[in-house]
């Protein structure tokens, strides 16, 4: 009776498919030997080769993906259903179907009244006139928006996020003497989970029609090949995924370096290494500011204020902001420094960009800037002056 349930879900599966009528598909009640997979999330996908089957196998720390023309990824459900996966949910336009396999081997196949009267968008390519399409493939296989390409609850603040740097970008790009390119190399130190990473390289691909190459750093192999399996499942040409490190990694010829969130003075290896590679738009977004405090000496008028530790945690996050621009200033760069999206969605609020100048750096008004500042405060050693001597 498994079997014979099986093949008729199987059956099912392959007749929706062929009518074009299939929404998604769901293996749980996992019992294989992976000790981290819980389920399989499978989902329609088109890319330049034709119609696929998006494979999401969920774990607990991470996730992998694929993609499979349609009779094989029919052939690997029908092999996992009764092996390794217990229960199987399938969503057409037509039906719901929901298989259940006891531990004895006992089945039963329920069919239902569809959950959805239209199918999702399976475009992974984002409508020409939006910044960021909610129809995304990568925002639905990073778990961003629902099947049907809406926010998820959890990831509001993560979307408003996406799309305001999307926006700043774009705005950066214009200024700056990249504007005219139409060929760009991107690299994203850090990058995670690879949210904007991905937003990033689709804005020049497919909005700006730019041809760009871009490579997404990490050091943490799991989210690396996460990433790169998404990409590929996508097929995301010229973007690719790589594990590394800020001060050894090849920035030959980088355009545009981004290092977001890096902690402490991981922010002044990548503007360092952004400077000595020569970029023409280095952004970041500091984390964390824990190598100033320590070093200030509070002059005796401040001292009454910056005895409040609050108060003197801003005061260092301010000066090593500060002193980052006046350094990228010196080094032939134009700043600013600005609030990247509100403290409300996210405390990693501040964002310093370096814009490459084409006139003569002002270095000797900014070394003497510099140099009072570190004097008033009594500041020893900076990370990213230490660099550049």
């Amino acid at each position: 009776m498994m079997t014979e349930n099986i093949e008729k879900l199987i059956s099912e599966l392959a007749k929706s498919l062929s009518e074009k009528t299939f929404v998604k598909m769901t293996l749980g009640n996992y019992r294989g030997t992976d000790a981290h997979l819980q389920k399989l999330l499978i989902r329609p996908l088109n890319t330049k080769k034709g119609e696929r089957l998006f494979f999401l196998y969920r774990q607990e720390t991470r996730d992998t993906a694929k993609n499979f023309d349609f009779a094989e990824g029919v052939q690997i459900i029908k092999k996992l259903l009764g092996t390794d996966f217990f229960s199987g949910h399938l969503f057409t336009l037509e039906n719901d179907f929901q298989l259940d396999i006891s531990k004895k081997g006992k089945s039963r196949l329920n069919a239902g009244k569809p959950t959805f009267n239209s199918k999702p968008d399976s475009s992974h390519n984002r409508a020409k006139q939006a910044l960021v399409d909610q129809n995304s493939f990568y925002l639905k296989a990073l778990g961003i928006t629902t099947e049907t390409g809406e926010i998820r609850d959890k990831q509001q603040d993560k979307w408003r996020q996406i799309n305001k740097f999307v926006e700043i970008l774009g705005s950066l790009f214009d200024k700056s003497p990249l504007a005219d390119r139409q060929k760009l190399n991107i690299v994203d130190m850090g990058s995670g989970k690879g949210y904007l990473t991905f937003a990033a390289f689709d804005y020049f691909k497919n909005t700006r029609q730019i041809d760009v190459s871009m490579t997404g750093v990490d050091a943490r192999e799991e989210l690396v090949k996460f990433c790169g399996d998404i990409a590929r499942a996508g097929e995301f040409e010229n973007l690719k995924f790589e594990r590394g490190l800020i001060n050894d990694f090849d920035l030959t010829g980088v355009d545009i370096l981004i290092a977001l969130h890096a902690c402490n003075t991981a922010t002044d290896d990548a503007i360092f290494r952004g400077i000595r590679a020569e970029a023409d738009l280095i952004v970041v977004a500091p984390c964390c500011h824990q190598e100033l405090r320590p070093q200030i000496k509070a002059p005796e008028f401040l001292s009454g204020i910056l005895r409040h530790g609050v108060i003197l945690e801003r005061e260092a996050e301010t000066l090593t902001d500060g002193l980052r621009a006046l350094l990228l200033e010196r080094s032939g760069y134009s700043t600013k420094i600005f609030e990247f999206i509100s403290t409300e969605h996210t405390p990693k609020n501040n964002m310093i960009v370096g814009t490459k100048s084409e006139g003569r750096a002002e270095y000797e008004t900014s070394d003497s800037q510099i140099k009072a500042i570190k004097n008033f405060y009594g500041i020893k050693e900076q990370r990213l002056e230490n660099l550049l001597a």
